[in-house]
C-alpha cells in the first residue's frame, strides 16, 4: 500500500473525531464526561478483544496500561476539564499543540532528527486552528490552560510511545488493549467523582454507539496502524483534521456561521497538514522500528 493510502487513510480518524464535540451535545446528557469516556472505551476494547481473541502478555502489562492512560484516560478527562473551563477554540488551540510536542518528544524517545520544515508546519497548523476557532470572547482560565497542554502532552506521549513499542500483533488487537486498559483505568473514576446516569434514550445510546464503535474502536485501529507506519510528526499533523471537521458540521448540522477569517484559517490548517506530510517524510533509508516481541521485551 502506497504512503499516501496510508495518510489518507490514517486521516480518516482525526476527521471522524471532529464529530465527536456534535454527538456529545447534541445527544448525550451534560454533566457526566468521565462516565461517558469510560462507556466509550471499555466496551469498545472488551468488542474488539472478543473479536480479535488475543489478549496482552503479562510482560506487556505495563506497557499497555501506560498507553491506554496516555491515549485514552489521562488524555479524555483533561480534554473534558479544558473544554468546561476553556472556550473551545481556545482548548482545540492548545490541542493543536500536540503536533510540536510530538516533534520534540519523538528526538527524545525514538532518534528521530528534528526538521525545521516539520517545525514551521506545526507552528503554522497551531495559527490556522486559533484563526479557525478562536473569537474575541476568548478568556484565559489557567486551570483551563494546564488541562489543555496536559491533555495534548498526554495524546503526544501516547502517539510516541504507540510508535516505540510496535507488538507482534495487528493494529486492531493492539488498539482492543489500549481501550480496554483506558476503560479500566476510567472506570473507577467515574464510580468516584460522578453520580449515576439517568436512564439513557435511544438518541443517547446511539450517541454512546457512534462515539465507541466508530469513534474509538474503527478509528483508532486506523489510527494506530497509521501511527506504526508513518512518522510520528507526519500522524500528529493529521490530528488538525479534527478541528476543521467540527467546524464544518457545526456549520452543516447546527446552522453556525462560518467567517471569511475561519475560512482562511481551515485553509492553513489543510495547507499545514499537506506540507507537514513532506517536511516529516523520512529518507528511504530510514528503518521503522522493528515490533517487539514478548520474548524480546523479557529479555
Amino acid at each position: 500500500m502506497s504512503r499516501t493510502t496510508d495518510v489518507l487513510l490514517t486521516a480518516l480518524a482525526p476527521a471522524i473525531w471532529g464529530s465527536t464535540y456534535l454527538v456529545t451535545t447534541e445527544a448525550l446528557p451534560a454533566g457526566y464526561p468521565v462516565t461517558l469516556a469510560a462507556l466509550r472505551a471499555l466496551p469498545a476494547g472488551l468488542l474488539l478483544l472478543a473479536i480479535t481473541r488475543c489478549l496482552p502478555p503479562r510482560v506487556w502489562l505495563g506497557r499497555v496500561f501506560l498507553l491506554g492512560a496516555f491515549n485514552f484516560a489521562l488524555f479524555w478527562v483533561l480534554l473534558f476539564v479544558a473544554a468546561y473551563r476553556l472556550p473551545g477554540g481556545v482548548a482545540a488551540t492548545l490541542g493543536a499543540l500536540q503536533a510540536m510536542m510530538v516533534i520534540l518528544m519523538a528526538r527524545g524517545w525514538l532518534g528521530t532528527p528534528i526538521r525545521a520544515g516539520a517545525v514551521v508546519a506545526a507552528a503554522t497548523g497551531v495559527l490556522g486552528v486559533a484563526l479557525l476557532l478562536i473569537g474575541p470572547e476568548a478568556a484565559l482560565d489557567p486551570v483551563g490552560i494546564a488541562a489543555g497542554l496536559g491533555g495534548a502532552a498526554s495524546m503526544a506521549a501516547g502517539t510516541v510511545l504507540s510508535r516505540k513499542w510496535q507488538p507482534l500483533v495487528s493494529a486492531l488487537s493492539f488498539t482492543a488493549w489500549q481501550l480496554t486498559a483506558g476503560g479500566v483505568l476510567l472506570l473507577p473514576l467515574a464510580l468516584i467523582v460522578e453520580p449515576a446516569l439517568p436512564p439513557l434514550s435511544a438518541i443517547n445510546l446511539a450517541g454512546l454507539a457512534w462515539l465507541g464503535l466508530i469513534g474509538a474502536a474503527a478509528t483508532y485501529a486506523v489510527w494506530f496502524r497509521g501511527v506504526a507506519r508513518l512518522e510520528p510528526g507526519a500522524v500528529s499533523m493529521l490530528g488538525m483534521m479534527s478541528p476543521v471537521t467540527a467546524v464544518i458540521l457545526g456549520w452543516i448540522w447546527l446552522g453556525q456561521s462560518l467567517s471569511l477569517l475561519q475560512g482562511v484559517g481551515a485553509t492553513i490548517v489543510l495547507g499545514s497538514v499537506w506540507f507537514g506530510q513532506r517536511a516529516n517524510r523520512a529518507p528511504s533509508t530510514h528503518a521503522p522500528p522493528r515490533p517487539v516481541s514478548p520474548q524480546t521485551n523479557a529479555a
